[in-house]
């Protein structure tokens, strides 16, 4: 276990449940968006503590709705929906990698995907929203897409994407090494020491 990035996820349960952080206060009136960074290393540690995050919320405030939303799992349930899993699967075999993005770049397209994501995981009915495994579907999705589409659909509900890699507070660097050579505005959830 890393322990500093223990000690950064331990303070995610008071920060999710102050009444700043659900109310989007002291943000200036932007978006309450949040990422949370951490070394792609770190990727089971962050899993397992999501997990217990979510149960305590759960247990120990039970009229908090909190999404946790896989974003692998939401993917694969978008392309069945539309009868396009086993294809994609085929595609990719056959065809190669390069292929299959460009075939998923017009259904992956978030002006589809988000609506799905936000209907299937009823998004807009939660409190507090997390977002993971983008590492799992990246370059299919990006997160920087993602984040400005559901930013459209949710407004200021707050969202925390955890984030496989590092976030300087306006642009993004998937796995620490892919920059993301767009711009970002959200706020870092804990930052790093």
């Amino acid at each position: 276990m890393n322990q500093p990035l223990q000690d950064r996820l331990n303070q995610i349960y008071d920060k999710v449940q102050s009444e700043e952080f659900l109310q989007g206060q002291g943000l200036g009136n932007e978006i309450a968006f949040w990422i949370f960074d951490y070394h792609p290393k770190h990727e089971l540690q962050v899993r397992e503590h999501l997990s217990f995050l979510v149960s305590q919320l759960g247990k120990k405030n039970p009229n908090m709705k909190v999404a946790s939303i896989n974003l692998l799992e939401v993917m694969r349930d978008y392309l069945a929906s539309r009868n396009f899993l086993e294809k994609a699967c085929a595609m990719q075999v056959a065809k190669g990698d390069t292929a299959l993005l460009k075939a998923l770049s017009g259904p992956m397209h978030m002006d589809k995907f988000a609506p799905f994501l936000m209907e299937q995981t009823q998004a807009a009915d939660q409190d507090v929203i997390f977002l993971h495994g983008i590492g799992s579907v990246w370059p299919v999705l990006r997160a920087h897409n993602l984040l400005n589409k559901l930013h459209a659909l949710l407004g200021h509900k707050p969202v925390v994407l955890f984030y496989p890699g590092h976030y300087n507070g306006q642009s993004l660097t998937l796995f620490n090494q892919i920059p993301s050579k767009n711009y970002y505005r959200a706020f870092t959830l804990v930052p790093r020491a």
